[in-house]
């Protein structure tokens, strides 16, 4: 796949309008969203990512559109995943409701940055040294096995990391929130607002979640602008699903093991096809491992969109089911 710099350019700017535009809206009329409004920002966004998709499919073949479609689906799941622990955030912190839409735009910002940063330099290192597909599988695969056994992290589960405790003891914070405004003027001093620290444990939760998605995405495609644009296109219209979902995301209680599947079988995936183009003089004699497959993409997006389709369906039938013995025992 070749892709020119006036594709990266006009890509980049047109992605820059987008967020630009997000910008002004939430800046001119800071407010909840309501579950139209969020509905409508989430159609056009899902729209634009399959028009892209099916843009790659015209200029470069299906198998490009494939690894678009599958990385973006991969991207877009674990970022719903993000949404739980941005709930908690809001909560831990007390975000009012109308201010909310601020904080995560930010997030989403700092997102996009670390992200790509990240998208750098693994496409650096892959294209130097093969074996960090080796390591990039083992990570996605303990990445697996500890989401499946501990599960989505509840109100409890969450810590103020070493960054967050930092803030709170050298900088000078009011109590309360003045708006979205991160400074305020208290008794004659200027003070940051809690919207600071919030900012904070969103940019730094950005980042832990940047080491599970990279290496996930660069086991579905190893063409940086097919990383990026999923990345980016995944990240899209998450503050409006944040709205969208609303309580939904507390009845989605097999997601984790749904997306445990899907990052193990992308780790194992990877180190099959390091196997399959092995070089390590240690391994094999520095030849490729003959019974190693490469997994194709369709195979790949299907696994991937049915392990996440039957995560979803089996989570709201259990979730109805709970409602409504809970509604039984409250009668009896």
């Amino acid at each position: 796949m070749n892709v020119s710099g006036v594709v990266w350019a006009g890509t980049l700017v047109a992605l820059t309008v987008v967020l630009v535009v997000d910008l002004l809206i939430i800046g001119r009329r800071p407010h909840e969203p309501s579950v139209r409004e969020s509905s409508l920002w989430v159609a056009l966004y899902v729209g634009l990512a399959l028009l892209f998709g099916a843009g790659l499919w015209l200029a470069f073949g299906a198998g490009v559109a494939g690894e678009f479609y599958t990385g973006w689906l991969t991207e877009y799941s674990l970022s719903v995943d993000n949404l739980f622990v941005f709930v908690i955030i809001m909560a831990r912190f007390g975000v009012p409701r109308p201010y909310q839409q601020k904080v995560l735009l930010v997030g989403i910002v700092l997102a996009l940055f670390m992200r790509g940063g990240f998208i750098a330099a693994g496409a650096a290192l892959i294209s130097q040294f093969s074996w960090v597909f080796y390591i990039f599988g083992a990570f996605l695969i303990y990445t697996a096995i500890n989401l499946f056994r501990q599960g989505e992290p509840g109100e409890d589960d969450f810590s103020e990391n070493l960054l967050i405790r930092w803030s709170r003891r050298a900088l000078p914070i009011s109590k309360d929130y003045d708006g979205a405004k991160l400074t305020t003027h208290e008794n004659g001093r200027r003070l940051f607002t809690p919207m600071l620290i919030v900012m904070i444990a969103i940019g730094t939760t950005d980042l832990i979640f940047a080491l599970d998605s990279i290496p996930a995405i660069f086991g579905i495609t190893q063409e940086p602008y097919l990383v990026f644009t999923a990345n980016v296109f995944a990240l899209m219209g998450l503050r409006q699903l944040y709205f969208l979902l609303g309580g939904l995301l507390n009845r989605l209680i097999y997601l984790s093991i749904g997306l445990s599947v899907v990052l193990g079988f992308i780790g194992v995936k990877l180190v099959l096809e390091a196997l399959a183009d092995n070089h390590l003089p240690f391994l094999n004699g520095g030849e490729p491992v003959g019974w190693a497959p490469h997994i194709p993409i369709w195979l790949s997006l299907l696994v991937i969109l049915g392990t996440l389709l039957v995560a979803t369906v089996a989570s709201l039938i259990k979730s109805a089911r709970d409602r409504r013995r809970e509604l039984t025992d409250a009668r009896g």
